[in-house]
């Protein structure tokens, strides 16, 4: 305590004791000296009540004051205007005591810091805004230790995100009773992402990429060999050849595709995108293969430009395209895929069971639900997948056991990257499926239970994914429909 508010308290308390004893010493009769005596102990009893309400206050202000504003020039801004407008975010933490863990306040914050971990206002518990015990402990040998250092920690969800923390004490007036120190923390996430993207590429491309690069070699050999005088043999090889190289194109361009999708997935979309128009531009896209198979492919929904959602609208496309070319692989000749588009649909809505005897998995849940989704359900009539292989379908490369992709080889990325397009944009994806059931199966794996309720025969097989994507709000009061019971 300081000099001054020493002799405001003690200077009142003393001239009280003193008339207190002059009154001892002199006669009783000196009743004014009585009255002067309780005057003056009243005062100085009030006046130390209130310099030590001051003094406590004092101390308060001084572990979750704002720093001073120091200006960086004469006429400049001050050096909180200066970490305002740094894009990461950065804190100057307070804190008094080594061992209250809890008692480290936030005296400053910038606005990234704000937005990034949900810091209410200055002045809050640290503990509040950052629960990771590394970052907590970095900021303790910032304060008390006067150890600078650099942590890295992860925030876990459907979007991870990776940060590094730095920490470093700062200067403090002589006596005073808190310790400041400064943390920064910054975003590596997009750093992370095109390390792992670039190891993945290598490691997905090296063992992918191997099985048509031996298959080509080998069949150069041949033509080089003894084949090299057979015309009919070399046709034949030729086109296998190119086959292959038509494959390898395609795996490079979805690894790429994947690649650039996870580095983004982060970040939510920011464009308008006409979910019917896109399915509609897919139709159309797919409309001479379709076709040359002979399958009819129908959409059925909202007309164009009357619903729009906050997407990436070449991811939508994207997801439309996969779903729709997958079942275009699958589907008999002379049956219809149909692309069916709601609006103002629950997740339970969209989850609801259509057939009692499809086998139903969820590979992709929001973590946190919206209200109204925009969904998207491509069906086909092929021969459906068995409930085992429904769990790995958005595997990378994952083909299930005895079937391909029709006519044309997949490259098995196509359902992952979908899953992270949908994830991108904090929606949902569904699979469903009545798969035809094999001789000698399990019956507790088929539909309706075994084949002593229903014939192999009469068994309607399909294969139906469900995409959702959050809508800007309810477009209209009618419920959605088409979803419970609708077989």
């Amino acid at each position: 305590m300081a000099a001054q508010p020493r002799k405001r308290i003690f200077l009142p308390l003393g001239l009280g004791l003193l008339v207190l004893i002059a009154l001892a010493l002199l006669s009783p009769g000196a009743h004014w000296l009585v009255w002067l005596a309780v005057g003056i102990l009243a005062v100085s009893l009030w006046v130390t009540y209130a310099e030590l309400k001051r003094h406590k206050t004092a101390v308060i202000e001084d572990v979750v004051a704002v720093p001073e504003r120091v200006r960086v020039q004469p006429e400049g801004p001050s050096f909180q205007e200066v970490l305002r407008a740094i894009p990461d975010p950065v804190m100057i933490v307070s804190g008094i005591e080594p061992n209250d863990i809890a008692g480290r306040w936030v005296v400053f914050a910038n606005k990234a810091a704000v937005d990034a971990f949900g810091i209410a206002k200055e002045g809050g518990l640290l503990v509040s805004s950052l629960r990771f015990p590394e970052v907590l402990e970095a900021v303790d040998e910032a304060l008390f230790g006067n150890v600078a250092r650099d942590t890295v920690f992860e925030t876990s969800g459907a979007q991870d995100k990776f940060w590094r923390a730095w920490t470093s004490p700062l200067p403090v007036t002589e006596g005073g009773l808190r310790r400041l120190a400064l943390l920064v923390i910054r975003d590596e996430t997009d750093i992370r992402r095109i390390e792992r993207m670039r190891a993945d590429f290598l490691a997905n491309a090296s063992h992918e990429l191997r099985t048509p690069l031996a298959s080509l070699t080998g069949f150069i050999e041949t033509l080089r060999g003894h084949a090299k005088d057979d015309l009919k043999a070399r046709d034949k090889f030729l086109n296998i050849m190119a086959s292959q190289a038509d494959r390898m194109g395609r795996l490079i361009q979805d690894l790429l595709s994947l690649s650039r999708i996870e580095m983004n997935e982060h970040v939510p979309p920011s464009g308008e995108a006409d979910i019917s128009l896109c399915a509609r531009d897919v139709m159309d896209s797919l409309s001479i293969l379709a076709k040359e198979k002979g399958v009819t492919v129908s959409v059925n929904g909202p007309a164009p430009g009357q619903y729009f959602l906050t997407a990436d609208r070449d991811q939508v496309v994207q997801v439309v395209q996969n779903l729709s070319d997958n079942a275009l692989k699958y589907a008999p000749s002379g049956s219809t895929i149909d692309i069916e588009i709601f609006t103002d649909c629950t997740l339970e809505e969209a989850f609801g069971a259509r057939d009692p005897a499809a086998a139903k998995l969820v590979l992709l849940r929001p973590d946190q639900r919206g209200s109204w989704y925009t969904v998207v359900r491509v069906t086909d009539r092929g021969p459906g997948i068995r409930r085992e292989f429904l769990p790995r379908l958005a595997e990378r490369f994952y083909r299930v056991e005895g079937q391909k992709s029709g006519d044309r080889l997949g490259t098995g990325l196509g359902l992952a990257i979908v899953k992270h397009i949908i994830n991108r944009h904090r929606g949902a994806l569904l699979v469903e499926s009545v798969a035809q059931p094999s001789e000698g199966e399990d019956k507790s794996l088929l539909p309706y239970g075994g084949l002593d309720l229903v014939p192999t025969g009469s068994v309607e097989t399909y294969t139906s994914f469900t995409a959702c994507f959050p809508q800007p709000g309810r477009y209209r009061e009618s419920p959605a429909i088409g979803f419970v019971n609708a077989r």
